[in-house]
């Protein structure tokens, strides 16, 4: 089992050297810039982030300033990146920051995961690529990697088995380097091969996007942050569906903290 880790820790390496992907994120190692990478990296492509984070880094450039910021200027320079749930936990997450750790990102595992919008996974990719400290973890590319070389006609792999293969062959001297080759070697093996994941136990197809209620989120908050002060009629014939959806969505997100409504008319928070 060594020589088989051994073996697998050069392939990730070797593929590295000559395909390591140069991403704007990676040049840096301050907490602030690598923490919105890594929440804009949820659920959205890496070309999708690529520019978007350079624009958001230069609007808000530290925790202060996106915590000072409204939430309505925060999704106006989010806007394409969808997932607004993101950008309203990640603005939460730079109030508490400034307001109880006096502006420096915690790094501890507990102490990011106390934070809105960070599961474990953010969290430690946080604290390998911010801080070079190494916790195991699973996402998507990783999980790629593992179910491709340790479960190759295995259905139905749970997480849990492939845990302790990534604590195992895991750099702890470089960790950062190290997580960095495993993702950009899935991203590859995902080009090549058909969908190893789908051999996950934990594999969801993802819903159809067209028509969904994570559409009309979406289209509302963005009518609302170029026209505020829209009713729901008027809503209704910007976003184009129907006005029973509209109304139920407008509650959801009054009741999330992300509209105000007043007199009929709504504004982003």
């Amino acid at each position: 089992m060594e020589e088989s880790l051994g073996l697998f820790k050069q392939t990730v390496a070797e593929h590295y050297a000559a395909h390591g992907r140069d991403l704007p994120w990676r040049r840096t190692c301050d907490p602030y810039g690598i923490l919105v990478s890594e929440v804009m990296l949820q659920q959205t492509q890496v070309l999708r982030v690529m520019g978007k984070w350079e624009e958001f880094c230069d609007e808000f450039p530290d925790f202060e300033s996106l915590a000072a910021s409204s939430l309505e200027d925060v999704l106006r320079v989010w806007s394409g990146l969808g997932y607004n749930r993101r950008a309203k936990s990640l603005k939460r997450a730079a109030e508490i920051v400034v307001a109880e750790h006096d502006g420096c990102l915690p790094h501890t595992l507990e102490g990011l995961m106390a934070l809105p919008g960070i599961g474990h996974a953010t969290a430690a990719q946080v604290l390998a690529f911010a801080f070079d400290v190494g916790v195991p973890f699973i996402e998507t590319n990783i999980r790629t990697v593992y179910l491709h070389h340790f479960f190759e006609d295995a259905e139905g792999v749970p997480d849990s088995a492939i845990l302790p293969l990534v604590e195992a062959t895991m750099d702890r001297e470089d960790p950062r380097e190290w997580y960095y080759a495993l993702m950009d070697y899935g991203t590859e093996l995902k080009r090549m091969l058909p969908n190893p994941s789908r051999r996950s136990r934990h594999h969801v197809k993802q819903s159809r996007f067209e028509g969904s209620t994570r559409q009309l989120r979406g289209r509302i908050l963005r009518a609302l942050v170029d026209r505020p002060g829209l009713t729901a009629e008027e809503l209704v014939d910007t976003v184009v569906f129907e006005p029973d959806r509209v109304a139920e969505v407008l509650a959801a997100l009054v009741a999330e903290g992300f509209l105000s409504q007043s007199c009929g008319r709504y504004r982003v928070m």
